[in-house]
């Protein structure tokens, strides 16, 4: 039922508010309404956020997108972790309708003493509605204008400028008169921990970290827990958040693939770790070269006491000798021949894995997943990369995302689905808390502008971006061809365009010979071999990336703006190989799209509440938000020439003076130069292609 002040076509909802949609401890997220009435009176409009104890929040007042679209928008900004609710409130507003109203009939002379009057009496409302609850400035500010109402001894300009006084009207807004008051919703959003939102993956293969030679036979033996800690370090040195380990499991002596996925692999040759299980155990073991639980308890704690998380990959699958194939043969796809289905994505064909039939035994299928799962959190496991998520039913994760969501909250799912939106989407609404995405195929300027605009502001109800540079699946032709300019440009890309970014060992050294041309596949793959990386020569050699990546990283964690999604504004320049974007962060009514952009304060119109002690990256964001921080990212896409051109700046959208020069300091470079709306901009990648500019204030 419409209500007596209409209010429609409320965002954010997901699937028309049966699942709640995505927000952040600390992150604003908008929340957008039509609202609109009969006739010429005004109205108000306003969010009401409702935490997961159960009590109301301060309403935070809507404003007006843009004039006479009857679009509103409030910034809500949740202060605990948990289920969240969201209403619209809406209301006819005599005070605002008085305001519209009395300027124009008292400078007409018609009723002149009548809007007097009634203004008095609209003034007395608010002073009755909150006896002895308002600070005594507004009162008196009040009192002042009523005196002035009713002096007619007074000019009558002198008597409306009182009533129409800018501390007035901001008193009169701060404490409406709602009459006729509508509400629509309450409508659901979740709230999760801010490593959801924000963080910096490494992945790396702990079976490749402390491979050696064996001195007899010249085989590489296999690193394991132990020695992959060691490199720990050098990870938490860069400035990464999470360290991303694929599976760690027993891997199937049954069709194992040889060196570049070939079919007849050596002995010793270690197989894919992705073709899960043999008789050494499946999803609920460790391979016995990698050490033992004990070990992988070690590692984990080793990475907890350097800053780091543990993700684990996830891959629901299994290799032809798993023990599930022998104890539950119903979980896969019998062919007419007798034969288990292997996985294919024609025209590749993985003959080591035999892919899960979900619908022989649902909730077998389900209640051991889920057991796996507890087990590696009981672990210290709380982040899972999950592999392929596409290829099983939706139902299926939306129950194991709420199952593992009741019990143990902070544990989060990165979806790994390269597939059609739709299913991409369905995914992060059902509950996956971070997503890949289609950013590795986006290398053109106007792709790379549509794809950060999406992500930032069309999709990000329902899903979180993670952009990875690369994965061992996945070389895309610009870095093949492009040198270390081009591993630079997609670096500082992801790092600075998406609040979560990752890289897969092996970037820092620029690897990017494909096995063959046209391929995205490495050769040499980590994925069917050992790969020993000599990481020091590289660095005493000065050919890795480390250092940039560590400044990339350094830069990330001093500015709240580039640790928020919603805040990315897309800049104009005058070269197609040269992009510029922005981001903002204060209140954030002004750091949305430009399209979107209210033209208040940074500051206003967000609701917060204090909280009692956060984890410290919860803290560093709840105290950090309030302060307002702009980043100006511009960069050169062409990795073999230099660019120079214009870049256009959107000031109002930035919450800059159009009319004043500032300061930006190049966070690269050191440099500072003296900005404004027009600037000449000039990047050479074989010296530097970037750009990362933070405002420092007026010249």
């Amino acid at each position: 039922m419409v209500g007596r002040i209409p209010v429609m076509d409320v965002s954010p909802l997901l699937d028309q508010g049966r699942l709640p949609a995505k927000a952040t401890l600390g992150e604003p997220f908008p929340v957008r309404a039509t609202v609109f009435r009969e006739g010429h009176d005004q109205l108000g409009a306003e969010v009401v956020a409702t935490g997961p104890d159960g009590v109301p929040r301060a309403p935070v007042r809507m404003t007006e997108l843009a004039p006479g679209t009857d679009r509103y928008q409030a910034w809500v900004r949740p202060d605990a972790e948990g289920a969240w609710t969201f209403q619209v409130q809406a209301w006819s507003d005599p005070l605002g309708t008085w305001l519209h109203d009395a300027p124009i009939k008292i400078r007409a002379g018609v009723d002149v003493e009548l809007m007097f009057t009634e203004g008095r009496l609209l003034l007395e409302r608010v002073l009755d509605e909150h006896p002895g609850r308002l600070p005594a400035p507004e009162v008196a500010v009040l009192r002042g204008a009523l005196d002035a109402a009713q002096d007619v001894t007074r000019p009558i300009e002198a008597r409306l400028a009182a009533l129409t006084s800018p501390e007035l009207t901001e008193i009169l807004r701060d404490h409406p008169l709602r009459e006729l008051l509508s509400v629509e919703g309450p409508f659901p959003a979740y709230a999760d921990r801010p490593r959801a939102l924000f963080g910096s993956w490494y992945e790396l293969f702990p079976r490749s970290e402390g491979a050696v030679a064996d001195p007899r036979t010249g085989q590489l033996r296999s690193g394991t827990f132990g020695t992959a800690a060691k490199r720990l370090p050098a990870v938490a040195a860069m400035g990464f958040d999470v360290v991303y380990l694929p599976p760690i499991h027993p891997i199937g002596e049954v069709n194992r693939k040889g060196p570049n996925n070939t079919l007849d692999p050596a002995p010793g040759d270690p197989g894919s770790p992705w073709a899960i299980g043999s008789a050494a155990g499946g999803h609920d073991a460790i391979h016995p070269d990698l050490g033992t639980f004990a070990d992988f308890d070690a590692f984990v704690a080793e990475a907890n006491r350097l800053g780091l998380e543990v993700a684990l990959d996830l891959a629901l699958q299994a290799a032809p000798d798993h023990p599930w194939v022998s104890t539950h043969p119903e979980w896969f796809t019998t062919r007419a021949d007798g034969t288990i289905a292997y996985a294919e994505n024609p025209p590749k064909k993985y003959q080591d894995i035999y892919p899960i039939n979900f619908d022989n035994d649902p909730d077998g299928i389900a209640a051991e997943v889920l057991r796996v799962v507890r087990v590696w959190m009981s672990h210290g496991v709380r982040i899972f990369r999950v592999d392929n998520p596409h290829t099983k039913p939706l139902a299926f994760w939306q129950w194991l995302l709420a199952e593992v969501r009741a019990s143990d909250p902070d544990v989060l799912f990165l979806s790994e689905a390269f597939t059609r939106p739709a299913m991409m989407h369905g995914l992060g609404s059902v509950g996956f808390h971070q997503s890949y995405t289609y950013f590795t195929w986006r290398t053109e300027k106007d792709e790379i502008e549509d794809y950060l605009a999406e992500v930032s502001h069309a999709s990000d109800h329902l899903m979180r971006p993670n952009f990875f540079v690369n994965t061992p699946d996945i070389l895309h032709g610009f870095l093949q061809y492009g040198g270390p300019a081009a591993f630079k440009i997609r670096a500082v890309l992801a790092a600075m365009g998406s609040p979560s970014w990752g890289v897969y060992a092996g970037y820092e050294l620029c690897e990017h010979v494909a096995v063959r041309p046209g391929s995205e596949e490495y050769l040499d793959s980590e994925k069917y071999q050992l790969r020993p990386r000599d990481w020091a020569a590289a660095e005493a050699e000065g050919r890795s990336l480390a250092p940039y990546l560590t400044r990339l990283n350094e830069i990330r964690r001093a500015h709240p703006a580039l640790q928020l999604l919603r805040n990315l504004t897309v800049q104009a320049t005058d070269d197609d190989h040269v992009l510029c974007f922005a981001k903002t962060a204060a209140g954030l009514d002004t750091v949305a799209d430009a399209r979107y952009s209210t033209g208040e304060t940074p500051g206003a119109g967000v609701a917060t509440a204090g909280r009692a002690g956060p984890a410290r990256d919860e803290q560093a964001l709840l105290e950090t938000s309030e302060v307002t921080d702009t980043v100006i990212v511009v960069l050169n896409l062409d990795p073999h020439g230099a660019r120079e051109t214009i870049v256009r700046l959107d000031l109002d959208a930035l919450g800059l003076p159009a009319a004043n020069s500032f300061v930006v300091h190049d966070e690269l470079s050191g440099a500072d130069w003296t900005w404004g709306a027009e600037n000449y901009v000039r990047l050479d990648p074989f010296v530097e292609p970037a750009h990362i500019l933070t405002v420092r204030g007026p010249r």
